[in-house]
């Protein structure tokens, strides 16, 4: 074991190149071996952004508020969700199917609805370029929801075989957790998901004078956007560590917070972005065999950030990785050391 521990932490240390990634925080575990390593600027106990990993988070909410019967995934937005969110919210060729919209639509991504921070509007810009280009604002919750009636949508909502990446589904998912329990999406992640498993360093992000996550790297230049962080709330607002993304991914798939057998109804997979898969929830991230001919990279189910951030879970191989690159620019290079991980680990 000592030795493979040289090897991960090589791994990592190697992956810093003070270009592309500044600094990396992972956790491994592979049936009762665990591992955790840090390189660059980070370090094991570093807390960052996990940007669209909280989406899990939220499923995890979604299901156990199911396993109270508090809603069903058939349920329509439209039993929560006032006229003034729904109306005009998607609408083809001049029907309006806003009251069609179920939550598992919005799980899914299977809604149709257009994403609100990186879809192009009809002059090619998008709240993402805006950001990245140095604008930082905050976005409430209707604005969000005006932005997103302002970009064309994709598609009927549960159109077969058809999904599009939204974060303006888990947005809205954010707002029907609060009506259902009459509390803040915060203060459902604070008793909900965090306390269950003593997650004292993990919060959602809200005050942008907190400066205590590690700071987020475009490119070469470090990025400084607290206003949009302090927006995304359900959709990616979560802050945490690798050690504590690490006790919520074994959380979320051994039954804390809703039962097991809810997971395979979660599995029907539709692609949204190579290799991801978006299934109910959650993501699948498998290799063509092109690309693992040997079959040494097993299918991973979890999910990732923009950030760099990922929590992947292979059930076949009882294996788990989270962690962070911490870099907004090159999505591929967390997928790539994680790969790089997940193989040296398996390799007997």
């Amino acid at each position: 074991m000592e030795e493979k521990t040289t090897k991960l932490q090589g791994i990592l240390d190697k992956a810093v190149d003070n270009k592309k990634v500044f600094g990396t925080s992972f956790c491994l575990k592979y049936k009762d071996e665990f591992w955790s390593g840090a390189s660059g600027n980070l370090n094991p106990e570093s807390q960052f952004f996990i940007a669209s990993t909280s989406k899990l988070y939220v499923t995890a909410i979604i299901l156990h508020l199911k396993s109270k019967g508090l809603l069903d995934l058939e349920n329509k937005i439209a039993d929560f969700l006032g006229n003034d969110i729904l109306d005009r919210l998607i609408v083809i060729n001049g029907k309006d199917y806003s009251k069609e919209l179920t939550i598992r639509h919005l799980l899914s991504h299977t809604s149709g609805l257009p994403d609100y921070f990186q879809q192009k509007d009809q002059f090619g810009q998008s709240l993402e370029k805006d950001i990245l280009s140095g604008n930082d604002q905050y976005f409430s919750f209707e604005k969000i929801i005006e932005h997103t009636k302002k970009l064309k949508p994709l598609f009927i909502p549960g159109t077969k075989n058809k999904a599009y990446y939204s974060d303006s589904n888990f947005q809205l998912l954010g707002r029907i957790i609060e009506v259902i329990t009459q509390k803040t999406i915060s203060e459902n992640f604070e008793t909900l998901i965090f306390e269950p498993v003593s997650l004292t360093k993990t919060y959602l992000y809200s005050d942008i004078t907190d400066n205590r996550p590690a700071s987020l790297y475009y490119k070469e230049k470090e990025l400084f956007v607290p206003k949009i962080m302090s927006s995304f709330t359900s959709d990616g607002g979560i802050v945490s560590t690798a050690a504590e993304m690490m006790l919520f991914l074994e959380a979320f798939f051994n039954g804390t917070y809703f039962p097991k057998s809810y997971l395979d109804g979660l599995k029907t997979w539709n692609r949204i972005f190579f290799p991801m898969q978006s299934g109910t929830g959650i993501h699948r991230f498998k290799l063509l065999w092109v690309f693992n001919p040997f079959g040494t990279i097993p299918a991973l189910i979890g999910h990732s950030g923009l950030s760099g951030a990922v929590a992947f879970h292979s059930p076949e191989k009882d294996l788990f990785v989270t962690g962070t690159v911490n870099q907004i620019a090159f999505p591929d290079t967390s997928f790539r050391l994680m790969i790089k991980l997940i193989q040296k680990t398996l390799q007997t």
